[in-house]
């Protein structure tokens, strides 16, 4: 690197200026979003700096962090400076966030609205580019017992087996089901198929004492709630 490239680089900063000094001087608090996100990507180029290819990146997102969590390694590809091991860095980074977001769950927390479902579920739904189905088994006060993974598909469906549903719930002694799928197209109309599952999921309910209290599907922007709309028959 020619001596006029390094006096325009991170570098040739004062020391609380570099995001990486900055950290250890001030706190992680203190960093701007962009100055993050060039702590994970490294090193720049010989013309941009990492906090310049960050930016890059931040204004492709326009600035949303939402939207940058469900940018592929393809997408951060096409950011000039964006090399596949930085981008790999950046992908594993949010998804780490996401998982850390699903593991603080309060104990027991108490379902007493789709709302609060929607709540529940968001950790484990959100950002996703690919179709996911849960099962959260409810006690008799509708507490939570468990958030079951039921299934994972493409990007236009999943499977849902109801009879390892209902022997998962069987098995945590559970007094109710809440099932929840996510649409990643944001569209929160239920499918065909999605009516025709709970509506046998509901009669299998009722046959082994083991409510469906209701469906939602899921969105990053929203959801849609079966027993809301009052859908939750079998007919």
């Amino acid at each position: 690197m020619k001596l006029d490239e390094k006096r325009n680089g991170i570098l040739s900063w004062v020391e609380h200026d570099r995001p990486r000094e900055k950290l250890l001087l001030k706190g992680k608090n203190v960093l701007s979003d962009a100055e993050l996100l060039a702590i994970l990507i490294g090193t720049g180029t010989k013309s941009l700096t990492a906090v310049d290819i960050a930016k890059l990146i931040l204004k492709r997102c326009d600035y949303n962090l939402n939207v940058l969590a469900q940018m592929t390694v393809k997408d951060l590809l096409n950011i000039r400076g964006i090399g596949e091991a930085k981008a790999i860095s950046i992908i594993c980074a949010l998804e780490l966030s996401r998982r850390r977001s699903a593991s603080e769950l309060p104990a027991k927390p108490k379902m007493q609205s789709s709302y609060d479902v929607f709540q529940l579920i968001t950790p484990f739904l959100m950002d996703l580019m690919h179709e996911e189905f849960y099962a959260v088994f409810l006690n008799r006060a509708n507490q939570v017992l468990k958030v079951h993974h039921v299934s994972k598909g493409g990007i236009s469906g999943t499977v849902a087996d109801p009879k390892i549903i209902f022997a998962e719930g069987l098995s945590h002694s559970a007094s109710g089901i809440i099932l929840v799928h996510n649409h990643p197209s944001g569209n929160l109309k239920p499918s065909k198929a999605d009516i025709d599952l709970t509506k046998r999921m509901i009669r299998g309910g009722i046959m082994l004492d083991l409510p469906i209290l209701d469906h939602l599907i899921y969105s990053n922007s929203g959801y849609f709630s079966f027993a809301d709309e009052g859908l939750m028959n079998y007919e």
